[in-house]
């Protein structure tokens, strides 16, 4: 009997012990112990889709799927790594270099399409799983790379976008992640009655541009049968609408492919039209003009002696073709596109008005295009300006801008005298249907409608009754200026290395489109009249179509 008591007495004392340990697990270590057993599951939201102005995607989401191994439940790794390889072909040592057998999970292959799961299922193989998740898939292949950028990763493996939309609007396409906690058993199995907390994520926005997608594939074809037509080794296509500021097309070529970033170098990632800067040429001058006839330095028929040289201290300046025609008109110093006739509409003009004229405009800051990548131009600091660059910046020389800058800049020319800023994006749209337009920015008017509309005509008498004789749209109005500008190396310029471009509108009344072609160093002639020029009137005579713009 006394026997039995003890016993009694020491099942008593251990099944008190127990509930003591208990008691001191859940109310002071429950953290500590529950960690064992709860597992935290980040839920990855679904990316933004991007769309063109029409709805229609340029890109979009596609499954994709993760192979994880859970090593402690698998029974014959070796075999198991052997069958995987025999369906994915990724390398037996590749496979085992992931395999980790002290981890509870392992991702073996990643990036898996829905056939390649399908085939790794019917292996049946306990202790192998999929984590689905969303990749981006661009329909159009690489028709918006420059202006799209893409989706990679980064130091940790989670996606993120590089340039473009996708880097600039990154936290925006990519949401918000959710949170699900699981209680598990000792074996890793979801427990059915345990906890299940779950914390809902946010997808993220969708985005809908301005690019017209007709226009941009448009686009990408002309420059890309340019550079192969003219043996240029790089060129853009951008196209933008003056009165609002949205872009409706920019390629670049040559491009990369978006879905296989990770087999080009960087060097094709940067956006040529907001990341490299070159020197304008003769494109800038009708900015000169304009401001002076603003000024009123000047008017459109007033005469310049056009008789030779100017020499400015130990420097002359002469024409592109050494020629001189005596007593010409305002307009016509931008028809023959004379460097010594903008010198005297630069001293019409004043130093001081040339310097206010170039912050005026935007050079030498950011334009605030909504795409990742854009760099900024240099202006000299006010003491830094000699007699020479006063002269030269009315030509287009010692003068670096960007593309996107050049646009935004031309484009107070013709739509009535406002600095607007281009922007790409048209509207975001939440999960839950919110939607946010961007409105057009209008900055300020530096110039006036009178201006306006006196350089417009000025431009198109430029394209009519220039030397260039070019296959104009029968019954449209077009204006536009040629830029050739030699390529400085070294300090010195070389004559056989040019950068040719053509800026051009349309119609001059009542623009709707503004376009500039750049070919960097053309092979087959140095001369924009003969490179860029026939570029723009292709596109323009599409534009005027795809628009439904009448002739008048």
């Amino acid at each position: 009997m006394k026997r039995l008591f003890t016993l009694f007495v020491f099942f008593l004392f251990t099944v008190f012990a127990i509930l003591i340990k208990l008691f001191y697990i859940q109310a002071f270590s429950g953290d500590t112990y529950s960690g064992n057993y709860l597992r935290t599951t980040r839920i990855a939201p679904v990316r933004g889709i991007i769309f063109d102005r029409n709805k229609e995607p340029l890109v979009i989401n596609q499954s994709s799927y993760t192979l994880f191994a859970e090593p402690k439940n698998l029974e014959d790794s070796f075999n198991t790594l052997k069958e995987i390889d025999s369906i994915l072909n990724i390398g037996e040592a590749t496979l085992e270099g992931r395999f980790d057998k002290s981890k509870d999970w392992v991702a073996l292959a990643r990036n898996l399409e829905e056939d390649q799961k399908k085939k790794l299922e019917k292996l049946n193989i306990h202790g192998l799983g999929f984590d689905e998740y969303s990749k981006r898939y661009y329909p159009e292949a690489s028709i918006a790379a420059h202006l799209v950028g893409f989706v990679g990763k980064d130091e940790d493996g989670d996606d993120i976008g590089y340039f473009g939309v996708e880097g600039y609007y990154d936290k925006d396409l990519q949401g918000l992640p959710g949170l699900l906690k699981t209680e598990r058993d000792i074996l890793g199995r979801p427990i059915v009655i345990g906890t299940q907390n779950k914390l809902k994520g946010e997808n993220g926005r969708d985005f809908v541009l301005t690019i017209d997608k007709r226009t941009q594939k448009m686009a990408k074809e002309a420059i890309e049968k340019a550079i192969e037509v003219y043996k240029a080794q790089s060129g853009c296509i951008t196209i933008i609408e003056p009165n609002t500021g949205e872009i409706l097309a920019m390629d670049c070529a040559p491009d990369f492919d978006p879905s296989e970033y990770f087999k080009f170098n960087e060097s094709f990632f940067k956006n040529p039209v907001i990341s490299d800067v070159f020197e304008p040429g003769s494109i800038i001058k009708p900015l000169w003009v304009a401001a002076a006839l603003n000024e009123q330095k000047i008017k459109s028929y007033d005469m310049y002696d056009e008789k030779g040289p100017i020499n400015i201290g130990k420097y002359y300046i002469r024409t592109w073709d050494n020629k001189y025609h005596g007593d010409i008109s305002i307009t016509q110093i931008l028809q023959q596109s004379s460097n010594v006739g903008m010198v005297f509409v630069g001293d019409k003009l004043g130093e001081e008005n040339i310097k206010k004229y170039l912050k005026a405009y935007g050079f030498g800051e950011k334009t605030n295009i909504d795409l990742q990548g854009e760099v900024s131009s240099y202006l000299r600091k006010d003491s830094q300006w000699r007699p020479i660059d006063f002269a030269t910046v009315t030509f287009g020389q010692g003068i670096v801008v960007t593309q996107i800058q050049m646009l935004k800049a031309f484009s107070v020319l013709v739509n009535g005298g406002w600095v607007v800023e281009p922007h790409v994006v048209k509207e975001m749209v939440s999960e839950s249907g919110d939607a946010k337009k961007i409105a057009p920015k209008k900055e300020k008017r530096i110039l006036t409608e009178k201006t306006s509309r006196t350089i417009r005509q000025m431009l198109y008498e430029t394209v009519n009754h220039g030397e260039a004789k070019w296959n104009i749209p029968k019954g449209y109005k077009i204006g536009g200026k040629t830029g050739t500008a030699q390529i400085a190396i070294q300090g010195a310029y070389d004559a056989s290395k040019t950068n040719a471009s053509f800026i051009g509108f349309g119609p001059v009344d009542n623009p709707k489109f503004l376009v500039l072609v750049t070919l960097n160093q053309p092979q087959t002639s140095p001369w924009a009249s003969e490179t860029s020029a026939p570029v723009f009137f292709e596109v323009a005579r599409d534009l005027l179509v795809q628009y439904n713009i009448p002739p008048k």
